[in-house]
């Protein structure tokens, strides 16, 4: 199954100018799927990161695998658009060179592993056939509007104080 843009958006609940995937050329449902980003000097993030050297952010690389991830994942489910697919862990990522407006970047996403609400997969990059950057990521299907599973888990806010600081 190939996707365009209308297809993956169809998926996902991002939208520009966050939206980091173009295409999806490959896809083994449940297990594999390999996406295309075509990079350009247009992207909003390149008018600060960095002026006169662009540089796609590490971030944005991790967070196009997990957006590829998922939409692997969120096809499976029913319900998707309810669902949310959320990050809830980044392992050994890796930065092998630096990625430029002009690049197409190719992600590769395998499942390791799919429970009914966690998944876990591995994610890479590629530029022209070469391994650019590289992760192991675990996400949690939430429904739309619930709290994250971080955000479940965190302590309760400190109420305020009604001293006055000093």
């Amino acid at each position: 199954m190939v996707l365009d843009i209308l297809g993956i958006m169809d998926i996902l609940p991002h939208r520009y100018p966050f939206l980091l995937i173009d295409r999806v050329i490959e896809f083994d449902h449940g297990k594999r799927l390999v996406a295309i980003k075509n990079v350009t000097m247009n992207e909003p993030f390149f008018q600060g990161h960095f002026p006169g050297a662009p540089i796609m952010p590490g971030v944005l690389v991790i967070e196009a695998m997990a957006q590829a991830g998922a939409i692997l994942i969120l096809s499976n489910i029913e319900d998707r658009h309810s669902k949310l697919a959320v990050f809830t862990g980044i392992d050994g990522a890796k930065f092998r060179r630096q990625i430029v407006p002009g690049d197409q970047l190719r992600f590769e996403i395998d499942v390791l592993r799919m429970r009914s609400r966690i998944g876990k997969m591995v994610g890479r990059t590629f530029i022209d056939g070469k391994l650019v950057c590289e992760a192991t990521l675990t996400c949690s299907i939430v429904n739309r509007g619930a709290e994250t599973p971080a955000a479940e888990a965190a302590e309760p806010a400190a109420e305020p104080s009604a001293e006055p600081a000093q």
